[in-house]
């Protein structure tokens, strides 16, 4: 049997389809119904039928794989070096403007290196044959040292962790988020081609903002702290946290959980006053502070925490600031209730907890 498609498949799952076609042959020999082939074998029932009617055509011989109809242009030691070109980005091929993959960019990379003529449709099914396909890339900031983020992710918690074990202390992760009065947009069914409208509050003046904590600990259930701050736009008026809301923030958390803390937060102005260092200082005997590397947000969870809440608040129309922190509240507390929730956000970034 030929693969008319060109090429979606590798050699080895060509080896495991053909596998399944010679089975359902053993099948169709023993009379059985096609609905219970197709359920067995997990696939479609005109998949099966088509099977059966080559089988019928030439018994199994005729099932097993002849390969596909085009062979390969690209040896294997040219398809690494294309790999190696692709992963350089298109800026290091002169392309700079819209930096992503297209095919035709690709095909004229090929013919750049190999001298190979690929039709567009031809590198679709090359890529496609090694499992390459479209998707929409993470956004990250040109000022993020990769370096100092990677080893964090790879050591889990890393010293914290270590930290954290060896004080028997809760870790602690710390991150700020606001919300004004116009929310943030969500998804919603409607006619093809009729863009649906939803009303909502056009002025923005006032913001709602959330310093909130996630703290975990082994064999202890997850928690979320959080505090709130309404800023109305008023003269004089403080717009978002001080440090001295962030030193409450912390005695609350160690008084809540009536063990020792390790801090884990990023390098916001407010964090790195000397107010604060001197604070960390003086209570040295329950609490140790680690900072984030600067622009890696993934790896705090606190940021599952944010995406959960403005989830929530989608095309939401609050009344005033007082009614947009209520609903902000409750959301917060509902999670607090599901530590599992508070669990998957730290699974998200990769990091870990286990002791050692």
């Amino acid at each position: 049997m030929r693969y008319a498609q060109g090429g979606g498949l590798t050699p080895k799952k060509q080896a495991a389809r053909e596998q399944l076609r010679l089975e359902a042959a053993e099948r169709f020999a023993r009379g059985e119904k096609t609905r219970d082939v197709a359920g067995e074998l997990r696939v479609g029932e005109r998949q099966v039928e088509k099977w059966r009617r080559t089988w019928r055509e030439g018994g199994a011989e005729a099932l097993r794989s002849r390969g596909p109809m085009c062979v390969e242009l690209l040896s294997p030691a040219q398809w690494e070096r294309l790999v190696r070109e692709l992963e350089r980005g298109t800026l290091a091929h002169g392309w700079d403007e819209e930096q992503g993959w297209t095919l035709v960019r690709i095909r004229a990379l090929i013919i750049r290196l190999f001298g190979v003529e690929y039709t567009v449709q031809g590198v679709w099914k090359l890529m496609r044959r090694h499992s390459w396909s479209p998707q929409v890339p993470a956004r990250r900031a040109l000022e993020r040292d990769d370096a100092s983020v990677e080893p964090v992710a790879e050591r889990g918690v890393g010293d914290g962790k270590a930290t954290a074990a060896a004080r028997d202390a809760y870790i602690c992760f710390e991150d700020e988020a606001g919300q004004g009065l116009r929310p943030p947009k969500g998804h919603t069914w409607a006619p093809r081609g009729q863009t649906p409208r939803v009303r909502v509050r056009g002025s923005n003046r006032g913001r709602v903002s959330v310093a909130g904590l996630v703290c975990y600990k082994n064999s202890e259930r997850s928690r979320l702290i959080y505090r709130l701050h309404v800023y109305r736009g008023r003269k004089g008026e403080a717009k978002s946290f001080t440090w001295q809301d962030y030193r409450d923030l912390i005695v609350v958390a160690h008084n809540q959980l009536q063990a020792p803390v390790v801090w884990v937060w990023d390098n916001l102005n407010v964090h790195l006053v000397d107010e604060l260092a001197l604070f960390f200082v003086e209570n040295e005997e329950w609490l140790t502070v680690f900072q984030l590397p600067s622009y890696a947000p993934e790896l705090n969870p606190q940021e599952g925490i944010w995406s959960l809440v403005k989830r929530g608040l989608a095309d939401f129309a609050a009344a005033d600031l007082d009614h947009l922190a209520r609903v902000m509240k409750r959301k917060l507390k509902k999670i607090q209730y599901r530590p599992e929730l508070i669990d998957g956000c730290l699974t998200e970034t990769g990091l870990i907890m286990s002791a050692g």
